[in-house]
Parts: C-alpha cells; sequence; structure tokens
C-alpha cells in the first residue's frame, strides 16, 4: 500500500510501535476486516483485538519492511477464529465443482493465493496425464475448451468432460490433502496442508503438449 511506504519511509529510523501501525494502517485494515465481517460492532472489536495482538508481540518484529504483512497475518487468523467460534466452518466439501476454479481465483490476501498455487501445481504433477493435459492448457494457458479440443484432437464436449473430470480430481486431491477455511461469503482465506503430498515442486511441470 502507497501510504505504508511513504509512512515507513518518512519514519525508516524510528523503532517499530504500535502507534506506528496504527498511523499507517488501521483505515486498510478495518476495511479489509469490513469486507469479511458483515457486522459493525464486530469488525471494531476485532480491529481492537488486532491491535491488542499487536502491541503485545511487535517487539519481536526484527524487519520493519515485514510489518504490513506481518499485521494482515495476524488480521486474517483473527478473522479465523471469529468464525470458528461463532458458526460451523465451512469445508470444501460445500464448494461444488463448479465453483471450484473461482473458489481459488478469488483468493484475498495475495500471500494466501501465492501461498497455495504453487501446492496446487504439486497435486497437477500426480494427474494422470490427459487429465494434467486438459488442465495445463486450460487453466493455466488459457486456451479455450474449444481451442482444447482442436489441439487433442477431440470433440468439444469431450474436451469439456475431460476438463470437469480433471478439476473434480484435483478438488478431490486438495480435500484429501489440505484443510481450507472460508468467510462468510464463501471465499477462501487460508489453509493448512495435512500431508506432504502438496509441498510446492521445484522442478517445471511436464505435458506432452501436441502441436
Amino acid at each position: 500500500m502507497t501510504v505504508m511506504r511513504e509512512t515507513l519511509t518518512d519514519r525508516q529510523k524510528q523503532p517499530l510501535s504500535t502507534e506506528m501501525a496504527w498511523y499507517a494502517l488501521h483505515e486498510p485494515l478495518k476495511n479489509f476486516i469490513r469486507q469479511r465481517v458483515s457486522d459493525e460492532a464486530n469488525v471494531e472489536d476485532l480491529l481492537q483485538d488486532i491491535f491488542l495482538k499487536i502491541h503485545t508481540h511487535i517487539a519481536s518484529l526484527q524487519a520493519e519492511e515485514k510489518l504490513e504483512s506481518w499485521v494482515y497475518q495476524i488480521a486474517r487468523h483473527r478473522i479465523i477464529d471469529y468464525y470458528r467460534t461463532r458458526t460451523p466452518g465451512m469445508t470444501l466439501e460445500e464448494v461444488s465443482e463448479s465453483d471450484m476454479q473461482l473458489a481459488y481465483s478469488e483468493i484475498p490476501e495475495e500471500d494466501v493465493r501465492a501461498q497455495i498455487i504453487p501446492s496446487m501445481m504439486a497435486m497437477l504433477l500426480n494427474l494422470p496425464e490427459p487429465y494434467r493435459q486438459a488442465l495445463y492448457l486450460t487453466d493455466y494457458k488459457g486456451l479455450s475448451q474449444k481451442e482444447l479440443a482442436s489441439r487433442l484432437g477431440i470433440s468439444v464436449s469431450g474436451a469439456k468432460s475431460r476438463v470437469q473430470r480433471a478439476r473434480e480430481k484435483l478438488r478431490q486431491m486438495l480435500l484429501d490433502c489440505c484443510h481450507f477455511e472460508f468467510d462468510r461469503l464463501g471465499r477462501l482465506i487460508d489453509y493448512q496442508p495435512r500431508c506432504t503430498c502438496c509441498e510446492p515442486q521445484s522442478a517445471l511441470i511436464q505435458v506432452s503438449v501436441p502441436r
């Protein structure tokens, strides 16, 4: 955020403090909470809780440039706790296959999205070649299903079916590997791996692509 960069630049020689975090981030942080919690009174309570935790632990933060991401990590975890204590948590089982792509393309925070996409790429490696190929060409290379059908020499309906099955297989792999947290609108806000099958892979994805 521009305001944060300017503030930290102006105060770069000052020690980290709750006052600095409040001055730079309390308004955008309130908007962040408000997008995920509908009751305004709860928004204010959560904001106060978050800054209390910031005040308690800010002395342990060494790098000033990490302040913003650290604050939003605290906020995200506090919001998750808020929903855990008030309503039964949504699970990925409640998200239909047709909504799967939407769920992982609308992750609110860039850092969460950055964490989960490498894991999905790792799982893509474990799909059978026809499904890996279909997802790679459509979801990662941007081909339409009509273009996929032409590239693979199959019917459009066959391409559509292959993509749907590939997404369902990937969805099931995600269910088996990870625990997901959603906000009240069903948007993904956090996830925790249950095993090592979704650890990011350093190797490039190997996909046989017809010319």
